[in-house]
């Protein structure tokens, strides 16, 4: 049985969120019809809306007629889940909100997803990414040579915003199967924008940098070859980065050149373009270092990891021939997901039967997730941020880190961020008797979240099986880099290898050299397919009652991150690419600098083209809307905002229809109103570090409103209180700490170990 058969969602969504958000549900089996005005979805031309809308009934209601609008209602009466993306006062004004549904059908969980905002003038913008990008600061958080806000080729805040909003309502379904209770479900653009950025800010530390295209960072970056070829470097730990130096026969300078970024920068620059790629590829990985060619998408998916991974899918279409679209980014084993088709037509909604009343219990009491214990083994990002985004639902996550810690580990905001909301437990798995600790833990525990390399589980113990045996309703969910077949399996990975083998740096580098995306988007991604995962596992189990394991690796989310893109069938139109310091797409698609900052505008239209020229006093001239993004429309336009101040510049566009918002940078953005009426940040204190500014949720849940409680906690910072817990007896916590088995926290970031014992022998 599939986590979600039975489950019937009504989607009402356009574009890529809401429907993507939908997918995944619908991987899983749940039963959705989606409603889509006359006309049809915005995007149904896009060759991502088979991706995004496959597994499902298409039917078509025009909700601004009464019969329409009845048939909606019929059709909410009898799902379970309603997803919808309008912009705020939409809903209201048709009676399909989120209170006024969830007062006639209390067992609905309602589902709004909006593009940017719950309120405020922004939140009415007609949906595009460049613009919620501009305003979420994520234009001025990628890397550039100049200082300028950059067009992001991916819909990376959208993706996000789906994966948050399929784990959502996934959570929202898990809580009601205890209260018997839907509730209104809020995951805008802006949470999209939050998982996805992760930003953050320590007030005590020095702001850092913004970055370069190419990375800033010797031992991470991109490094052009003799060939002209490109590869990444992705040397993020010292050990790797020894190696490398190895094998550039540069042992004897590593330790002078190991703290000397711009010294090491420079020498491997000189050094990597002495031979091509492929001899500097052969040599070092031969010798263990991770490191990728930059290569196309195309190459990547039609390629041989993908195809060994079994993330490559086809089917017929009757008048595309055969489409190929990537496969569901994450193997639940006891439930498997599956894509039985692509979005079919149908002339009339379904005829389900409305949903009686459930038998009503308690509701969850400090989020969706309250009650759910998850053992974190994760590190770096992509498993310790599952953690983070499964606290703020209400779970009670446990970081599980050896005495060296998580080699990711600082005190900067970043961490920070990843990390929050759980407590920290120091356990040396390699010690003996650590193995029986955790597995006592575990027969209490709910989830089980790693990112070993592939074997490093079954080496310690600790594997699917080993923690079935002692609890057979536990859910192991495994993050690698590669996943589980195929000969690179066992490799280290990190999620700029993905970003250049699977084509996402040369999209965005365009005709010029590949760029490297500042947000860490592989990474960021997979923490939202584990916690969406993790809940859809939690869902099955209480149909099951049995647990399961879940597998998901990098490569599957260098392939979910752009699925739109991916999706490839004969004569398919291209991507949009973008090129150094890229400002957007067209001239009536791009960032452009004012007197005192920067906007971003988009004009489809002649009227939102004529709509500009009025509003800047120029003539645009003849087939404005298709021109480029370089040249001499963009250098007037550029000429006539440079003269204006960007509120007033702003104010006029929109007085003339033409959608437009401010690009925002980091500083700015903590003072901004719109961002503050939409609750996007939150304050917190960390007893070492002091104030931090980060997101303040992923998700919003009326009825079981989550939060995170509790700042990162350093290494070991709560290991006596968690394992008394856990029913641990103060005996053996003693016992456990003087042998290293456990250890804690010093107060000061570090660990305290336990005294040498003394010698016995006399003197």
């Amino acid at each position: 049985m599939s986590a979600y058969r039975g489950v019937r969602i009504a989607d009402f969504s356009q574009g890529v969120a809401g429907p993507m958000a939908a997918m995944l549900l619908g991987d899983f089996e749940a039963e959705v019809v989606k409603v889509e005005p006359p006309g049809g979805d915005r995007l149904k031309d896009h060759p991502g809306y088979l991706a995004w809308n496959r597994n499902k009934q298409v039917v078509t209601l025009d909700l601004d007629a009464p019969d329409g609008l009845a048939a909606a209602k019929r059709l909410i009466a009898g799902a379970d889940v309603a997803i919808f993306d309008h912009a705020p006062g939409r809903l209201e004004a048709m009676g399909l909100d989120g209170a006024t549904l969830s007062a006639e059908h209390p067992g609905l969980v309602h589902a709004w997803m909006p593009p940017y905002g719950t309120s405020g003038r922004w939140s009415q913008l007609p949906p595009h990414h460049s613009l919620l990008s501009a305003i979420s600061t994520s234009a001025f958080r990628q890397g550039a040579d100049s200082d300028a806000p950059i067009h992001l080729v991916l819909p990376l805040l959208w993706y996000g915003q789906a994966v948050m909003g399929a784990a959502a309502i996934g959570a929202a379904l898990y809580e009601r199967s205890t209260s018997g209770r839907g509730q209104p479900v809020v995951v805008s653009g802006l949470h999209g924008a939050s998982e996805v950025n992760g930003l953050a800010k320590a007030f005590n530390n020095p702001p850092i940098p913004r970055g370069i295209p190419q990375g800033a960072n010797p031992r991470y970056r991109l490094y052009q070859c003799a060939d002209g070829e490109w590869f990444f470097l992705g040397t993020l730990f010292t050990n790797f980065y020894r190696k490398a130096f190895e094998v550039l026969g540069l042992d004897d300078a590593f330790d002078a050149l190991e703290t000397d970024m711009l010294a090491a920068r420079d020498l491997l620059i000189e050094m990597f373009a002495t031979r091509t790629r492929d001899e500097w590829l052969e040599a070092l990985q031969a010798n263990d270092v991770p490191c990728a060619p930059v290569r196309h998408r195309e190459a990547w998916f039609a390629g041989e990891p993908v195809a060994a991974g079994g993330m490559r899918l086809s089917f017929g279409h009757p008048h595309l021939g055969r489409v190929d679209m990537p496969a569901p980014p994450a193997l639940l084993r006891n439930d498997p997901p599956s894509v039985r088709g692509l979005p079919e037509a149908a002339a009339s909604p379904p005829e389900w039967e409305a949903r009686p009343a459930r038998a009503e219990g308690p509701s969850a009491n400090g989020g969706p997730l309250a009650g759910v214990r998850v053992l974190n083994l994760g590190t770096v990002i992509a498993g310790a941020y599952a953690g983070g985004i499964l606290a703020d639902l209400g779970a009670e996550v446990i970081k599980v880190e050896p005495p060296e810690a998580d080699p990711f580990r600082s005190d900067l905001a970043g961490f920070q961020t990843y990390n929050r909301g759980g407590r920290g437990l120091g356990l040396d798995l390699r010690k003996p008797g650590a193995r029986e600790l955790f597995l006592e833990m575990a027969k209490q525990a709910d989830v089980v979240i790693d990112n070993y390399r592939w074997g490093v589980r079954s080496r310690l113990g600790i594997d699917y099986e080993a923690l079935r045996a002692v609890n057979p309703r536990i859910i192991s969910c495994s993050v690698n880099a590669y996943g589980e077949k195929g000969e690179r399996a066992p490799l280290p990975g990190f999620d700029p290898l993905m970003q250049a083998e699977g084509g996402m740096m040369a999209a965005q580098g365009g005709e010029g050299p590949p760029i490297l995306y500042t947000i860490p988007v592989n990474d960021v991604a997979t923490a939202g397919v584990v916690t969406a995962s993790v809940i859809a596992a939690l869902n099955a189990r209480e149909r099951t009652g049995e647990g399961q394991e879940i597998v998901t690796s990098l490569l599957a989310q260098s392939l979910l991150f752009q699925l739109g893109e991916m999706v490839t069938y004969e004569d398919r139109p291209p991507n949009d690419v973008g090129g150094v310091d890229c400002l957007g797409v067209r001239a009536l698609h791009r960032y452009y600098a004012c007197a005192d900052g920067w906007l971003g505008i988009v004009c489809e239209t002649e009227a939102e083209a004529a709509g500009l020229g009025r509003a800047l006093g120029i003539d645009l001239g003849e087939r404005a809307l298709l021109a480029p993004r370089v040249g001499d429309l963009a250098e007037r336009l550029e000429a006539a905002f440079a003269g204006l101040g960007r509120d007033a510049a702003l104010d006029a566009l929109l007085a003339e229809g033409v959608a437009a918002a401010p690009a925002l940078r980091g500083p700015e953005a903590l003072d901004d109103p719109w961002l503050n009426e939409n609750d996007f940040f939150q304050h917190w204190e960390h007893r070492r570090i002091g104030p931090i500014v980060g997101p303040r949720a992923y998700a919003d849940f009326r009825r079981t409103a989550g939060a995170f409680t509790r700042p990162t906690p350093d290494v070991g910072e709560h290991t006596a209180e968690v394992l008394a817990d856990f029913g641990v007896t103060p005996e053996r916590i003693a016992d456990f700490l003087a042998r290293g088995v456990v250890f804690a926290s010093d107060g000061m970031g570090g660990v305290a170990r336990a005294p040498e014992p003394q010698s016995s022998s006399a003197a």
